[in-house]
């Protein structure tokens, strides 16, 4: 259904040191740089991070949320500590969250300028 999502940042830099640690376990790399513009996937970009003039503001009551799915449940461990190294919140520690499925094994984290992230694995381990 989508081919890619953009979000508006303050800052690339340090969204860039943000975004390269949190998704590198879940197997996602910055595969797009130019100045002002990240683009992150697998194989194509399916993430752009650009410097934006009005970034979206923050808003934990939105509902706004982006999931990333990951291949394990350590992927997903990973991507916690590697978000809250590096300036992400956390949002909801890794864990099972029996109300979305018996394997729904997810961590929740807030990136520095308030997108509310997610990562994501199904499979019982």
């Amino acid at each position: 259904m989508l081919d890619h999502i953009s979000i508006g940042v303050r800052d690339t830099g340090a969204s860039k040191r943000f975004y390269d640690a949190a998704l590198q376990p879940l197997g996602y790399s910055c595969l797009s740089q130019s100045p002002g513009s990240l683009g992150y996937g697998a194989k194509t970009v399916e993430l752009w991070v650009n410097e934006a003039g009005r970034p979206v503001p923050a808003d934990t009551d939105s509902g706004l949320h982006f999931c990333f799915a990951a291949p394990t449940r350590a992927g997903v461990n990973a991507f916690h500590a590697a978000a809250l190294r590096e300036g992400g919140k956390d949002n909801g520690s890794p864990g099972l969250r029996a109300a979305y499925g018996d394997n729904y094994y997810a961590a929740f984290v807030i990136d520095p300028d308030g997108y509310r992230l997610e990562a994501y694995c199904g499979k019982a381990e």
